[in-house]
């Protein structure tokens, strides 16, 4: 279990663990994700790297984001950065979980142009 204390926007997060005895862990920092933000850029990288489709939609390749340099610069967590926007509805792409190799072929679709 994780207690998350926020202590500002733009600072990280104290993190203490408790474990399953109840025991209290030893604080550590975490660093807050900015989680739209990340959705943005993933976004920019969508319109960068794709094309339009025949829905007039932008569209990309899972294999030509999770191997182009910049995105694997950009994003700790491309798999996690995706899905949070497929949860927002900001992109669609058939699955839950997209994976290297076995997914490269799968769209990602913007659908907020």
């Amino acid at each position: 279990m994780v207690l998350v204390c926020g202590v500002g926007e733009s600072q990280p997060s104290l993190s203490v663990e408790i474990s399953s005895s109840g025991r209290r862990e030893a604080p550590r920092r975490v660093e807050k994700m900015n989680v739209e933000h990340e959705v943005t850029l993933l976004v920019e990288e969508i319109r960068r790297l794709g094309s339009k489709n025949s829905d007039g939609k932008t569209s990309v390749k899972f294999g030509v984001l999770f191997s182009d340099d910049k995105c694997a610069n950009l994003f700790e967590a491309l798999v996690g950065t995706l899905k949070a926007a497929k949860r927002k509805k900001v992109i669609m792409f058939e699955g839950e979980l997209l994976l290297q190799g076995v997914h490269d072929n799968v769209d990602v679709i913007l659908l907020q142009e």
